[in-house]
């Protein structure tokens, strides 16, 4: 099974100057754990609910602090041809649990540890 059969094509991307308020509430609506920060200066990175909740246990003010400042730049990025097992590799290896999906230069999809679950589970199952 490949990356773009487990993959969500509805992404959520925020903007650097998003406040952390902002960002959390946007997450919670859509129930994603992750969204794309989308920066023309700095280009794609990722910010993920354990960065907001890093920056809340902080005491730093989520009114104040902007989606860039918590934003990861340096993302391993996967694309839609991976297998799922190259995508928990790189998630393994990393220390991390959602990927952007890119195709050409964009983004397309994001990946999720619980995505891979649930493709695995049906597949698991039906081979035993």
């Amino acid at each position: 099974m490949l990356v773009r059969d487990a993959m969500s094509t509805v992404i959520l991307t925020v903007g650097p100057d998003h406040t952390l308020r902002q960002t959390a509430r946007l997450m919670s609506v859509r129930r994603v754990g992750a969204a794309v920060v989308l920066d023309g200066d700095s280009g794609i990175g990722i910010i993920t609910e354990r960065d907001v909740l890093t920056s809340l246990g902080r005491g730093e003010d989520p009114d104040r602090e902007t989606a860039g400042s918590h934003t990861t730049h340096e993302v391993v990025f996967a694309a839609p041809g991976w297998t799922l097992e190259e995508a928990a590799g790189a998630m393994t290896r990393g220390g991390f649990r959602h990927l952007v999906v890119l195709d050409g230069l964009g983004p397309v999809g994001m990946v999720s540890v619980r995505d891979i679950i649930r493709c695995w589970l049906p597949a698991r199952s039906a081979a035993g």
